[in-house]
């Protein structure tokens, strides 16, 4: 009997104990998380830098080769109003940006849409082998960690990621689309801020 009531009173809450301590170790979860998501980015961002100085570029124009490259991989080339949302420069930084690349002869314009107005960028023929070996290393690297992964993980990594890319966009689309969050009547605590952690 005393077992019974045990177990009702854990069940109406009078053991919450184990709850708590779930929502702590959740929490920790998501702030270790959130730590490696900043993490990985830092040092993505670190490659690309490097990969600016291997080329003797400003690491703005790197990243924006490395976007070109990335579209054309994937089977979607870019237009330059496209990659002026990727890497967040106006067209008309955009434009300049492109004037460089195409003078230092690592991309080409092309016209390949059926409206002649349409302008595709293309990585040139001598910049893709040297971008292939500067991130050969990294590609074998990520995809020998992902293979310690199953099919079904892997979908629920890219849905989570999807997940926290969506979030961002709509954050960047809403919230903080004139450059930072909109006044608020009351302040939020100020702790867990900078990092969806801490």
């Amino acid at each position: 009997m005393a077992d019974a009531d045990a177990a009702a009173d854990q069940n109406s809450g009078g053991g919450g104990g184990d709850d708590d301590e779930t929502r702590v170790d959740h929490a920790t979860r998501v702030d270790h998380l959130m730590d490696g998501l900043r993490a990985f980015g830092a040092n993505y961002t670190e490659f690309t830098r490097r990969f600016a100085s291997w080329l003797g570029l400003h690491s703005t124009d790197a990243a924006a080769l490395v976007e070109i490259l990335y579209a054309e991989d994937q089977g979607t080339p870019l237009s330059p109003a496209r990659l002026s949302e990727r890497v967040s420069l106006s067209s008309g930084a955009t434009a300049i940006l492109l004037k460089r690349l195409e003078q230092a002869g690592h991309i080409v314009r092309t016209r390949e849409s059926t409206d002649r107005r349409v302008v595709t960028l293309r990585s040139s023929p001598d910049i893709r082998p040297r971008a292939e070996a500067f991130f050969g290393p990294y590609a074998e690297r990520m995809a020998e960690a992902m293979s310690a992964y199953s099919p079904q993980e892997i979908q629920r990594f890219e849905d989570f990621i999807g997940r926290l890319r969506s979030t961002m966009d709509a954050l960047l689309a809403d919230e903080y689309r004139d450059g930072g969050p909109a006044a608020q009547e009351e302040p939020r605590p100020a702790n867990r801020t900078v990092s969806g952690g801490r």
